[in-house]
């Protein structure tokens, strides 16, 4: 399937697609959507990518390990919930902060947090499996 069309297809599809998969991912607090499924698509879009043009240049676009990203996804998430421990609530709370950055009102919540750390653990999680069975395949 490596075909002149769907190689130089590939590389617009994949960026599409990782662009819609943070929009699912932002999305997500406030109508379906979310981490899970921001990093299911974030991953199908990397193993497009790795179908049309191969592992080597997967890895090579990537910067870091798959594993490392789901491990930095890991930490954050759990980072996300003990924060509501030193505020005297229960594990994984929610808690929200209004920052006001150049002029403009941020509302940020652990919440959001514990959402891009868990599309960071799918992300690295199916990438890693993704590219070990293809270049198992490839041998």
């Amino acid at each position: 399937m490596r075909t002149v069309i769907f190689r130089t297809a590939a590389p617009y599809l994949a960026s599409l697609m990782v662009l819609f998969s943070i929009f699912v991912l932002l999305r997500g607090h406030n109508e379906p959507g979310g981490g899970f499924i921001g990093g299911l698509i974030a991953a199908s879009a990397i193993a497009i990518y790795g179908i049309a043009c191969g592992v080597a240049s997967v890895r090579r676009a990537l910067y870091f390990h798959p594993m490392a990203i789901s491990g930095f996804g890991l930490l954050l998430a759990a980072l996300s919930g003990v924060l509501s421990v030193f505020f005297g609530v229960p594990f994984l709370t929610g808690l929200w902060a209004t920052p006001h950055l150049f002029g403009v009102e941020l509302d940020l919540s652990t919440v959001m947090f514990f959402d891009i750390g868990v599309y960071f653990v799918v992300v690295g999680a199916i990438t890693s499996i993704g590219l070990a069975l293809e270049e198992r395949e490839r041998g």
